[in-house]
């Protein structure tokens, strides 16, 4: 069933998000219903079924501006792997982002990546996923003339704007939703004219907080709204961070930080800022972009 002309795939709508949920519970994923019933919402999810209607394999395409589209949930549960499901929903959801005339982004894991670069994907950067507990009192502070303040829903446009030419993505909505979900995790960075320098957010899990996206001017300002946002409330926390940034590689490590399994980035076609992570600290997660 490697074609989605044989697959009986259907659309899973936001009020499917406890009954799909399973699917990445097995996977030992990180996403709760809250994050399902969001992506669901803000995307388009594809899966199929079995005879007793139970969720057998899930996909998600979302935009992120009129140009570029993330895919992510390809998920199979176990006892239907290997039957061509999975890769099936992706080239369905391929299909989708070549049909709105925009470039596939992902994060692949090292298993995926081959099926990725076979299907035409190209390596944008690598990423580590960092886990931690908590900070060990090491919260530096932000560079001169910087400030860092909660998120209040009024520097939400400001936010975008500010966000769009840094990370080649334009996502209001995600930002608008994680600020307003996890308030106290949601810290802003301006300079003394008042002027955006940073922005970090997060979102609770299944298993743990994940702190990001943080986007900033330097990796000092990211840093310091890094342990803003995780001495907010205690952890454990994931965070998904680019492996160009040393001095925050240094940061998590002197919290006792662990990086298991890592990501890389890839596209189908070219995302004009897309490969360049300077300005990007975190990411939102892999289902976000």
């Amino acid at each position: 069933m490697a074609s989605t002309d044989v697959l009986d795939v259907r659309p899973i709508d936001p009020d499917q998000s406890d009954a799909v949920w399973p699917l990445s519970i097995e996977a030992g994923w990180n996403q709760n219903v809250a994050d399902w019933r969001f992506m669901l919402g803000a995307g388009r999810g594809f899966g199929c079924t079995g005879p007793d209607g139970r969720w057998l394999a899930s996909s998600l395409v979302l935009p992120l501006g009129q140009n570029l589209a993330w895919i992510s949930m390809v998920l199979v549960t176990k006892g239907s792997r290997r039957g061509g499901l999975g890769t099936g929903l992706l080239k369905r959801c391929i299909e989708e982002v070549r049909s709105a005339d925009a470039v596939a982004g992902l994060d692949a894991t090292d298993q995926g990546r081959p099926i990725y670069l076979g299907l035409g994907f190209q390596d944008l950067y690598r990423i580590d996923r960092w886990h931690f507990d908590e900070t060990a009192g090491d919260a530096p502070a932000p560079p001169a003339g910087i400030t860092v303040r909660p998120i209040v829903p009024a520097d939400l446009p400001r936010l975008a704007v500010y966000d769009r030419p840094l990370t080649g993505m334009e996502r209001p909505s995600i930002l608008a939703h994680l600020a307003l979900r996890q308030p106290a995790r949601a810290w802003i960075a301006e300079d003394v004219g008042g002027k955006i320098a940073g922005f970090v957010l997060g979102r609770e899990g299944r298993t743990a907080t994940s702190l990001g996206p943080v986007v900033a001017d330097s990796e000092a300002i990211a840093v310091a709204l890094m342990a803003r946002a995780a001495t907010a409330k205690p952890g454990p926390f994931i965070v998904d961070v680019p492996r160009a940034h040393g001095v925050l590689r240094s940061w998590l490590e002197r919290q006792g930080a662990t990086s298991p399994r890592g990501y890389m980035r890839m596209t189908l076609g070219r995302a004009k800022g897309l490969d360049d992570p300077r300005y990007v600290f975190a990411l939102a997660g892999p289902e976000l972009g």
